[in-house]
């Protein structure tokens, strides 16, 4: 973040709420993001986040949450400037354990039972389905301005992926149909002295809730889809929608959700180089993340 927005805003903030200058420590820092932990002179804390678009709404999004009842941590006050969302939250601690994949189950269980939210964009089958071909018009886009060349072979997979898509989207709204929080994994879950508290709610929305289960366990390695099937039991099993484990578009529920949640990234990825990114010396490592997941998704959705 530029240096004049970044003290611009968190002055606002400290304004906002009475606060005098604190002490700032980095927590974790990227292009798009920032986590800080602030002190202040008589000893309280707070998280100070901050994010650029397309994180931009994520106040809105926690607000949202912990008003239907989601355990989210509390937004103290937010304000926007330059572009650049700034949020102070509650500061949870450090936590007292790692969460595992019980507690995973068991927060995606009261996450999914909220009640929708229409303030939140929805992604249903037919969304879903047209993903594919949002991908190749970002590789359009990006071949048009001399980018992402010698590429053909993401072309004919997402071709291929386009033409069976319709029907492998078919089932998105079974339940668990509603809350995504779309970056559910293990470190998006704070285990605390006072219980659970779910973070990073900047991309959530109204979707399938499968897509969720299948994120826990990251994209780094090659999908298994027989964890993920005793992930959703144990999702089952703590009190999330019997239909979890159904079929959909032909498709094991597991496979279909692994399929889709890498389709569901590669387009993101493809959106990040061209619209939020837009840096042509990460192109490489975009490509080699696009070419790895599409293999993957191939493979999940072909069935």
């Amino acid at each position: 973040m530029d240096d004049n927005f970044d003290a611009e805003l968190l002055a606002d903030l400290c304004t906002l709420t009475g606060r005098p200058a604190p002490k700032r420590d980095e927590v974790r820092v990227w292009s798009m993001s920032g986590v800080e932990r602030l002190t202040f002179p008589d000893g309280s804390t707070a998280i100070y986040k901050y994010a650029r678009r397309p994180f931009d709404s994520e106040d809105q999004a926690l607000r949202l949450a912990r008003t239907l009842g989601i355990p989210v941590p509390h937004v103290h006050v937010s304000a926007r400037i330059g572009g650049w969302l700034g949020m102070l939250l509650e500061d949870l601690g450090a936590p007292v354990r790692d969460a595992d994949s019980l507690d995973g189950a068991a927060a995606a269980v009261v996450l999914h039972r909220t009640r929708a939210a229409s303030a939140l964009s929805m992604l249903d089958a037919e969304a879903l389905g047209a993903l594919p071909r949002h991908a190749l018009d970002h590789l359009d886009q990006l071949r048009k301005i001399d980018r992402w060349q010698d590429t053909e072979d993401i072309e004919r997979v997402l071709d291929q992926i386009t033409l069976a898509a319709e029907a492998r989207a078919d089932g998105a709204t079974v339940a668990p149909f509603g809350w995504v929080h779309s970056e559910f994994h293990p470190t998006s879950l704070h285990i605390g002295k006072r219980g659970w508290r779910l973070l990073d709610f900047a991309r959530a929305f109204t979707g399938p809730g499968l897509l969720d289960l299948a994120s826990w366990h990251g994209t780094l390695d090659a999908p298994d889809p027989a964890r993920l099937r005793g992930f959703i039991e144990s999702y089952v099993n703590e009190g999330g929608a019997p239909d979890a484990l159904a079929e959909r578009g032909g498709l094991a529920a597991e496979k279909w959700a692994l399929g889709w949640h890498r389709m569901w990234a590669v387009e993101w990825f493809m959106e990040q180089s061209i619209r939020w990114i837009n840096d042509p010396a990460a192109d490489p490592a975009y490509i080699e993340v696009v070419r790895r997941h599409l293999t993957d998704v191939l493979q999940l959705l072909e069935g």
